[in-house]
C-alpha cells in the first residue's frame, strides 16, 4: 500500500480563490494546469452571471464541461468509425 502512495503527486491549486490539495498520478504541471483550466471557466461563467452563488457556478461550469467532453468523444467516436469504415474498405 505505502508503494501505491509514493506514486502519487500532492499539490496545492487555487480553483475560483480557494485552495485545494490534489492528489493523483499526473505531473504537478498537469494538475496545476486543470485546476487553471477550470478556475477560467467558472470565472467565464461568473463573468455571464454574476449574481450566482460560488455553487450554482461550479454546477454550470460543471455541465459546460460535461457538454464539451460528450460533444468530443461524439466527435471522437465518428472519427473511429469513420477510419474503421475506410480500413474495410481499402482490405475489401
Amino acid at each position: 500500500m505505502d508503494e501505491k502512495k509514493s506514486n502519487y503527486n500532492k499539490v496545492i491549486v487555487s480553483i475560483f480563490s480557494e485552495d485545494y490539495i490534489v492528489k493523483g498520478n499526473e505531473s504537478p504541471e498537469y494538475m496545476e494546469m486543470l485546476a487553471s483550466y477550470v478556475d477560467r471557466r467558472m470565472k467565464m461563467v461568473q463573468q455571464r452571471n454574476f449574481n450566482l452563488s460560488n455553487t450554482k457556478i461550479a454546477v454550470l461550469t460543471a455541465l459546460n464541461l460535461a457538454d464539451e467532453l460528450n460533444k468530443l468523444q461524439e466527435d471522437y467516436d465518428e472519427m473511429v468509425k469513420s477510419l474503421e469504415e475506410e480500413k474495410k474498405n481499402r482490405m475489401g
